[in-house]
């Protein structure tokens, strides 16, 4: 046995005590392969139930292998900064190899593999749940919720929005296939929220935003071009009266708010980019399984967590799972569209007006797809524009840790105040 990993039958029993894994190997029959250098370990399972035993490669085992120095960075009780991810993306790059196992599979049990490298680490066994400090909670939170109709492409659109607060308007766009329930934490903060008028909106087929009665939506395959997506924040600004609103977005919502920048400088006050860049690598293809009618939106919400900060409160964490497992399949991948293929910046930033409109471009230190080093490159096309780099967080900083993640806002919004008058 390789020094500090649990012998197979120890591991095996860990998963099988595990709540988070039997609910992830739900009706697998085959197993789990792990070669960690000359050791091996894994389960075998038979209809969801796991048992000791090292599965031999075949039809329903997934096998990954690797060098122990390549999976000692995973194995770590906090892993360094995109350790955490090397088991679900880019296993070749990483040093690790999975054998042959049918892609179809992988998705399927992605939240499996994903939850047996987390029970390996020290400590190994499930770890204990982060304590998200709170006092007593009030009857009622402190967003009010409408519906507003808008008109986008021609055609009519009821589209949910909630706000607080009061000051500068400032609207709030989600992640890819989210809603605004990502901005729960930050409708709580009276810091930010006696300063500012925050305003969050779901797009069109997403939370609460119906899809339009007037079309035969369900007869094509939803797809996110910018064309569409910038019209949103115009369109609701327009609808409820807003003067020069500022505007951040994460993700998806990160991109547009650079996007806003270049083409609309003169309708918002100020742009915060959350994970922003001046372009995303990749393609929507790699992300087949989400799009896969035997793939539940399980996969992707584990996918959502290895975006997460391995420091971020657990609880927090979940949330942003469970908001991608609630999700309208469809909807995560059609925004893709935007995120992976219509949105490109790299030739363009430079014609952002910072005199005009103020860009601030923060970015999760372990967030992997929008990356640090994108941020600081698009920061260093935009002349006059701010960059925050977020330690300890990862790709959903207002969700995942929103206490931290405050912290690195203040200033930024000091900066929008600062122009306001």
């Amino acid at each position: 046995m390789a020094e500090g990993l649990p012998a197979t039958g120890e591991f095996a029993a860990a998963c099988a005590a595990d709540g988070e894994m039997r609910l992830a190997v739900r009706y697998w029959t085959g197993g789990l392969r792990l070669g960690i250098g000359d050791h091996q370990t894994g389960f075998t399972a038979a209809d969801g139930e796991i048992a000791a035993g090292v599965p031999e490669p075949g039809a329903g085992v997934i096998t990954i292998t690797g060098p122990p120095e390549v999976w000692a960075p995973l194995l770590e009780a906090v892993p360094p900064r995109f350790a955490q991810i090397s088991i679900l993306t880019a296993l070749g790059e990483a040093g690790l190899q999975r054998g042959p196992t049918d892609p179809l599979l992988w998705w399927q049990y992605l939240p499996a593999v994903r939850r047996a490298v987390e029970l390996l680490r020290a400590p190994r066994v499930a770890e204990e749940a982060a304590v998200v400090k709170s006092g007593p909670l009030p009857r009622h939170d402190s967003p009010v919720g409408r519906y507003v109709h808008l008109e986008l492409d021609g055609c009519g659109h009821r589209v949910y929005y909630e706000e607080a607060g009061s000051g500068i308007p400032m609207l709030l766009q989600h992640t890819a296939g989210a809603s605004s329930l990502q901005y729960r934490h930050l409708f709580e903060a009276p810091q930010v929220t006696s300063r500012f008028r925050l305003i969050a909106y779901d797009l069109p087929y997403h939370g609460k935003s119906v899809p339009p009665v007037h079309q035969q939506w369900w007869e094509r395959e939803y797809q996110l071009d910018g064309g569409f997506l910038r019209q949103v924040p115009l369109a609701l600004a327009q609808a409820l009266d807003l003067e020069r609103p500022a505007f951040m977005g994460c993700s998806v919502g990160g991109l547009l708010a650079l996007d806003l920048a270049l083409r609309h400088p003169a309708e918002f006050r100020a742009v915060v980019s959350l994970e922003g860049a001046l372009h995303i690598p990749g393609s929507r293809e790699d992300f087949l399984g989400f799009w896969h009618p035997q793939v539940s939106n399980h996969a992707k919400a584990a996918l959502m967590e290895e975006l997460c900060s391995p420091t971020s409160p657990r609880p927090y964490v979940k949330e942003v799972s469970q908001g991608y497992a609630s999700g309208w399949p469809p909807s995560f991948w059609g925004d893709l569209q935007y995120y992976l293929a219509d949105y490109d910046l790299r030739d363009r930033a430079g014609e952002i007006d910072t005199d005009q409109i103020g860009v601030h471009i923060m970015n999760g230190e372990h967030d992997f797809s929008g990356t640090v080093e994108a941020g600081l490159e698009a920061h260093q096309a935009i002349a006059g524009s701010t960059h925050t780099v977020m330690e300890g967080v990862g790709h959903f900083p207002m969700q995942e840790n929103p206490e931290a993640f405050i912290g690195y806002l203040l200033p930024v919004l000091e900066l929008i105040e600062a122009r306001a008058h």
